[in-house]
């Protein structure tokens, strides 16, 4: 049974703690907090935790065999490493780190320690996309032609990054996790409309070698929550709605036919 340590009890914290108590195979040891009324939260609830407000305590603790990072993203590379340094496998709340000379550091020294470096990348364990993922693989869209995704909300701020390193995480792993090939160049366009805050809404397209395009729209100022991503092929086509509780991916047998006076779906 793996002992598992967590750093951070704020937004995303208490459900990696309730999801490590439920597990099997898995013991929750620890929880870290700088904050002493959010570890009386964390005792309430699960009394046969150990609670300490420095982290340095956690990875001291011999039963602690991976940490769990759910902190903020300024803070993920000391961290990580330091737990690294500590021998402990590392989960890492999106994103890995805060530059991607901080996220290739953390990669060679897991691959030093033998340990396990892995960033929470949600979607890419639901049974959705992984049947899109299969869907693709089998070529029943036939050639795939765009990835267009929406993810915007009312949602909340992050002070220390913007939308696109928030939101658009998700959909790059997903469109990264589904579609085969890299894209081969990018574009992205951001704006704040909060003076002295991140750039809160966003704009990404992904240009592929194959003729594929991809395009991300992320918005943490928009009236509604959007969860959607079309996914369009020569043979059919896929809506993925993660808002929708049951069918969240409808497939549509709608391609593109040829013919002499233009084209016709």
């Amino acid at each position: 049974m793996i002992g598992i340590g967590v750093i951070g009890y704020g937004y995303w914290g208490p459900n990696l703690v309730r999801n490590f108590a439920e597990a099997p195979g898995a013991r929750l040891v620890s929880v870290c907090d700088a904050r002493a009324e959010r570890l009386v939260e964390a005792r309430r609830r699960y009394p046969f935790v150990q609670t300490t407000e420095r982290y340095q305590e956690l990875l001291t603790e011999p039963s602690v065999d991976a940490v769990a990072i759910a902190t903020p993203v300024s803070t993920h590379f000391e961290l990580a490493v330091e737990a690294l340094r500590s021998d402990r496998h590392v989960l890492v709340e999106k994103p890995l780190a805060s530059t991607s000379e901080q996220a290739t550091e953390l990669i060679d020294e897991a691959a030093r320690r033998n340990r396990v470096l892995m960033v929470d990348h949600t979607f890419v364990y639901t049974g959705a996309v992984r049947k899109i993922r299969e869907l693709v693989a089998q070529r029943a869209l036939g050639d795939i032609y765009y990835y267009d995704s929406v993810r915007v909300n009312l949602g909340l701020f992050q002070h220390d990054v913007n939308v696109i390193w928030d939101l658009a995480v998700h959909d790059l792993s997903i469109m990264d996790f589904i579609l085969p090939g890299e894209p081969v160049a990018v574009s992205a366009t951001g704006i704040s409309n909060i003076p002295g805050q991140p750039e809160n809404v966003a704009y990404i397209t992904l240009f592929f070698a194959d003729n594929k395009i991809a395009h991300l729209h992320v918005n943490w100022l928009a009236p509604v929550k959007v969860r959607r991503t079309l996914i369009g092929g020569s043979e059919r086509m896929i809506v993925y709605d993660d808002l929708e509780p049951s069918e969240k991916v409808k497939i549509y047998d709608k391609g593109v036919t040829l013919s002499a006076g233009g084209e016709e779906v």
